[in-house]
């Protein structure tokens, strides 16, 4: 039987969406090039592994799986509103930070609306956006820093505008938005505007001029601020995210939510997580000396890394860096390929261990040796 009819029925818009390529699983690797160890710091995750807590609350709530997990997440709303001196109507839960820019994506556009987002950034404000056959608007990044353009992210919004994403620290450069450049911004946007502060990776900023989405969701703006478990808290293959923003917007968007979006296991670690202060401060340390590591031997090495609030690094390589990314592959090292990223020639690496830093180090210091005794 042909499918052909069947197919002519898909949504027009959807044929410029391409499924996203997430990095190369270590199992993968270690079977293509027949390794026996691969280090991954590909995909920005904790290295320390998750809270004890956290693992503790997971098993001890492996037994109650026959049963539907809350569908209201109510527990950790509660935590998460406590947390930032919130009511739990203030929060939204999310399979992941990715739910949550769909679910908004779904709730706001109609076609052609038009979504502004700095260019590179996440890949997702794109997706949600042409998923709704609305119209992306990309605003690029500052030449040479990777900084947002507050001026031009305010010059592409029109009465079209719908939402404007702001990633801040932004994936995949690590550069972050200052408090002075957000007041402005947000003094100025007009009020039909709905702004949604990504800061998946809050907890890592060190700076004190950062700026905070909660903020401005305190003084009462069309704010939504973007968080995640993911990262720091070392839950990704738990998937679980969430939304802090207006109660009546956060309540149309529960609209269209699934009702059990966020897994039993994934609410039960979550919680114990947040209250895991020392596994936080572990967290931040680490990636703190591993950023400085793989700084000090990158700049060594000759190469300038873009100075980065977030638990990974980005620098030019000068070199194709897809095939930089594949002959690191065969040294059992996987990173993300700046052209993945929308930054040709780039490599974006996620900070590990020492060990891990130091494998990496001297992985690319042998490739990238290669690549110059070849061109000579």
């Amino acid at each position: 039987m042909s499918s052909q009819e069947i197919l002519q029925n898909v949504r027009k818009n959807l044929s410029a969406i391409q499924p996203y390529t997430p990095g190369k699983p270590i199992a993968d690797v270690k079977r293509e090039y027949g390794l026996d160890e691969v280090i991954k710091l590909a995909s920005n995750e904790n290295p320390l592994g998750p809270s004890r807590k956290a693992q503790e609350a997971i098993q001890a709530a492996l037994g109650e799986l026959n049963r539907y997990p809350d569908g209201g997440a109510v527990e950790l709303k509660t935590a998460l509103a406590a947390k930032f001196s919130l009511s739990p109507a203030h929060v939204l839960v999310g399979n992941g930070s990715d739910d949550c820019i769909k679910l908004i994506s779904e709730t706001f556009l109609n076609q052609d609306d038009e979504v502004v987002m700095a260019h590179p950034s996440f890949s997702q404000y794109w997706f949600g956006t042409q998923l709704m056959a609305g119209k992306p608007v990309l605003v690029d990044l500052k030449p040479e820093t990777f900084e947002y353009d507050m001026d031009a992210m305010l010059g592409a919004v029109t009465e079209k505008t719908k939402i404007v994403y702001l990633c801040s620290p932004n994936n995949p450069t690590g550069t972050y938005i200052r408090k002075n450049e957000l007041a402005s911004f947000m003094e100025r946007v007009p009020k039909h505007v709905l702004v949604v502060l990504d800061e998946a990776y809050n907890e890592y900023v060190e700076k004190e001029d950062y700026a905070q989405g909660i903020d401005y969701l305190n003084q009462g703006h069309n704010v939504i601020v973007l968080r995640t478990f993911s990262k720091l808290y070392a839950l990704a293959g738990l998937r679980v995210g969430y939304a802090l923003g207006p109660v009546d917007v956060l309540a149309e968007i529960n609209r269209v939510r699934e009702p059990f979006n966020v897994n039993h296991l994934a609410q039960v670690g979550a919680i114990a997580a947040l209250g895991d202060e020392e596994h936080v401060r572990a967290s931040r340390e680490l990636n703190s000396a591993g950023f400085a590591q793989l700084e000090k031997g990158l700049n060594g090495l000759g190469y300038k890394v873009v100075p980065s609030q977030t638990n990974f690094l980005l620098f030019n390589t000068h070199l194709n860096d897809k095939e930089l990314f594949e002959e690191l592959l065969r040294e059992g090292v996987i990173t993300r390929s700046g052209a993945a990223l929308g930054l040709p020639g780039y490599l974006r690496v996620s900070i590990g261990t020492a060990y891990e830093n130091d494998r990496f180090l001297a992985a690319f210091e042998r490739v990238t040796a290669r690549f110059k005794q070849e061109n000579q």
